[in-house]
């Protein structure tokens, strides 16, 4: 994709369709409010004066703790017209959390969540480069009103003259390994998914509702539900609640979207939901897309089955920004993560650097213009994950004969018993296959002999029986995946530990 040096994203993203006829349609929608692209492109103006006004300069960084309302892509392009980079942040956090990021990323200033304010409050003190706090959704207080200072700004701006390669907006890592990284993006990445990946994949075309169950502050839901329906100039709708299957098939039903975007955890509660049926869902859903962490195949199958809709489950990363790696339609093979798409390259690679052949394990690395400029004041995990053109991504992976790739896990997660390789999503996948297990989690465990064995973490569903179940998840496991893979131990557990974007967090229960 060509894009000449001095490049704003918002050109193509926002003014591009209000400039081909497109102003009257709407882009955005919530539960109460919706915003038509001209709205939009007035919206942003505005945000982009009131950043002025603030004097907030150029390249200087904002962070927002924001829920997903018509809101959000105001205040997060607005930004970006300005030149303002904005730092997008999961609304899940603890306090601790925040403050390392708020102190990591030096942000300038904060748009809030009314109802997040009483988390964060405590820490304005103790942050010294937090110059303004604007409380959206609420009347501000003591603070700036978030829609008082856009009511107050002038409605004309000229954009900001980017460079394509300036940084344009910051997402933090998910913290599934320990602590977060700042990532940064530059502003030709959002265009370079919605070229490659939407358009070659999902087919995105104008006419096309888009609705994400993943939220803005995550990489895939940042694509799936801005940059992916802004670049044709499509609609998406907004959730700003956390996602239940009672308030997705809420969703799904009022406003019938064309694509479904959600994480494997949320499809395995839908469909534990008994009023997950067709009939409550949307009837004019052409594609469902699963992303985050790999679909286990009875989930995408069951599924399929349930609702008539395919899933195409597919790969991305918070470093490459959206989906790289994917299933399409027509070309679905469940289990896997599908194949390379265009605009993007792979390798798998061993230990020491080195190709592997098919079906062998490796380590994924991908290269793509849509990868992130390196971790913020993190040299050595920079130099370590963007190396050169290649992007490691931490994923275990085979790929078959045909070109498709087969998820074994994270590379911090794999562990070898007897001298051969165990993945715990295989593993995983195995145990949810069981009609007694809702969820998994495998992890290494040291027996009394000090050897390396899988054990193994499991919700059950309501009612499920546990007599005997041990001896019957480990037949399960033998006869499905490998008579060394079977759990040597099973613990049921209430709930699994996990990410606010639905990733489990197995470092946690190593650590039991």
């Amino acid at each position: 994709m060509g894009m000449p040096k001095e490049y704003n994203a918002v050109q193509d993203m926002v003014d591009r369709n209000v400039t081909r006829g497109l102003g009257g349609k709407v882009a955005f929608v919530d539960p109460d409010r919706t915003l038509t692209y001209s709205e939009l492109q007035v919206a942003t103006n505005q945000m982009a004066n009131v950043l002025k006004e603030l004097q907030i300069g150029r390249e200087a960084r904002v962070a927002m703790l924001m829920f997903d309302t018509v809101d959000y892509p105001v205040a997060f392009w607005g930004a970006i017209r300005a030149g303002v980079i904005p730092v997008c942040l999961n609304t899940l956090l603890t306090q601790t959390q925040y403050e390392y990021i708020l102190t990591d990323s030096r942000v300038e200033a904060l748009f809030v969540a009314a109802p997040l304010l009483e988390q964060v409050a405590p820490l304005f003190d103790r942050l010294e480069f937090l110059r303004h706090i604007i409380v959206v959704g609420g009347d501000g207080s003591k603070y700036h009103s978030y829609q008082a200072l856009l009511n107050g700004a002038g409605k004309r701006f000229e954009t900001v003259v980017t460079c394509a390669d300036e940084t344009a907006f910051w997402l933090y890592s998910s913290g599934s390994t320990g602590d977060p990284k700042g990532v940064r993006h530059v502003h030709t990445s959002p265009m370079y998914v919605a070229e490659n990946y939407a358009k070659n994949i999902l087919g995105i075309q104008p006419d096309d509702i888009c609705f994400a169950a993943a939220k803005l502050f995550f990489a895939y839901g940042l694509g799936a539900g801005m940059a992916i329906p802004m670049s044709v100039g499509a609609t998406a709708i907004l959730l700003p609640d956390r996602p239940t299957p009672a308030s997705v098939l809420g969703v799904l039903n009022r406003f019938n979207p064309t694509l479904f975007f959600g994480v494997p955890t949320l499809y395995a509660a839908m469909l534990a939901d008994p009023d997950c049926l067709p009939e409550n869902s949307s009837d004019k859903l052409r594609l469902c897309i699963s992303a985050g962490e790999g679909l286990p195949k009875e989930i995408g199958l069951t599924w399929r089955d349930r609702m008539g809709v395919d899933v195409l489950d597919g790969i991305g990363s918070t470093e490459m920004l959206h989906v790289f790696l994917s299933n399409r339609p027509g070309d679905i093979r469940y289990g896997t993560s599908g194949r390379e798409i265009p605009g993007y390259k792979l390798r798998l690679i061993d230990d020491d650097g080195q190709d592997v052949g098919d079906d062998e394990l490796g380590e994924l690395l991908v290269s793509g213009g849509s990868a992130g400029d390196g971790y913020w004041n993190q040299r050595a995990k920079s130099r370590a994950t963007f190396a050169g053109e290649w992007t490691h991504t931490g994923d275990k992976y085979t790929r078959d004969s045909d070109g498709y790739y087969y998820y074994h896990g994270r590379t911090d997660d794999m562990f070898k018993v007897a001298g051969r390789w165990v993945s715990p999503f295989e593993v995983e996948q195995a145990l949810i296959a069981h009609p007694s297990v809702f969820e998994a989690a495998v992890v290494a465990h040291e027996d009394a002999e000090g050897l390396i064995k899988p054990k193994a973490f499991v919700v059950l569903n309501a009612g499920a029986d546990q007599a005997g179940l041990f001896d019957s998840l480990k037949e399960h496991v033998k006869n499905s995946v490998g008579i060394w893979k079977y759990p040597r131990w099973v613990e049921v557990v209430e709930e699994l530990p996990k990410t606010a974007t639905g990733k489990i967090q197995r470092f946690k229960l190593r650590e039991t």
